[in-house]
């Protein structure tokens, strides 16, 4: 861990309250928080990065793409107040500040900039499973200890899952293949996608 790191997490245990929610104990709380302060980055990132795709998708599926997106956009942004709040809720500060975000995500920066609607579409599933596994992963431990964080990520994951079969939708073939398939970054998703628009076409 890094002397910044451990500067942050002194700062962040100076701003926390000396209370939780009735029946929570505060380093349970505390523990949990800590935990839903990466989901509050990983909402806000995906909000931008569905954002920049909104501006920057370009070709002849640009209209309905583009369309699509917003409401995304405004759902990612109600779970992020979702998250932050509940974290208020159990006494501990939330952080939305880019900096923080972008000093301490663990996953990169989204890397397309205009491109074709297939390269983008392919790119953000990658993104969504990003997402939904850090979902899952907190939602797991959440179980063991505050049912209302469980059941808050549990509707969470559910509508992130509905966004990535709407975006997964224009990437498979009739076969049931997805083109995104098997890429270990967004550059290799996006490349594999507009491979497979091409060969559609």
């Amino acid at each position: 861990m890094t002397i910044e790191q451990n500067v942050r997490i002194i700062v962040a245990d100076q701003n926390n309250a000396s209370y939780s929610v009735p029946g929570l104990p505060v380093a349970e709380a505390q523990a949990l928080a800590s935990k839903l302060q990466s989901r509050l980055h990983a909402l806000n990132d995906l909000q931008l990065t569905l954002k920049h795709i909104h501006w920057n998708v370009v070709g002849p599926k640009f209209i309905s793409v583009h369309e699509m997106l917003d409401p995304m956009v405004e759902q990612a942004r109600a779970m992020a107040d979702e998250i932050a709040e509940r974290m208020a809720t159990m006494g501990v500060e939330p952080i939305g500040t880019p900096g923080d975000l972008v000093a301490t995500r663990t996953w990169e920066d989204y890397p397309i900039g205009r491109a074709q609607a297939a390269e983008h579409l392919a790119a953000l599933d990658l993104v969504f499973d990003g997402v939904i596994s850090g979902h899952r992963d907190v939602m797991n431990e959440a179980g063991k200890v505050d049912a209302v964080v469980e059941d808050i990520l549990i509707g969470q994951i559910k509508e992130l899952e509905k966004s990535q079969w709407f975006v997964r939708s224009h990437l498979i073939d009739n076969d049931g293949n997805l083109a995104s398939a098997g890429a270990d970054s967004a550059k290799q998703a996006a490349q594999q996608g507009l491979e497979v628009d091409k060969a559609l076409d």
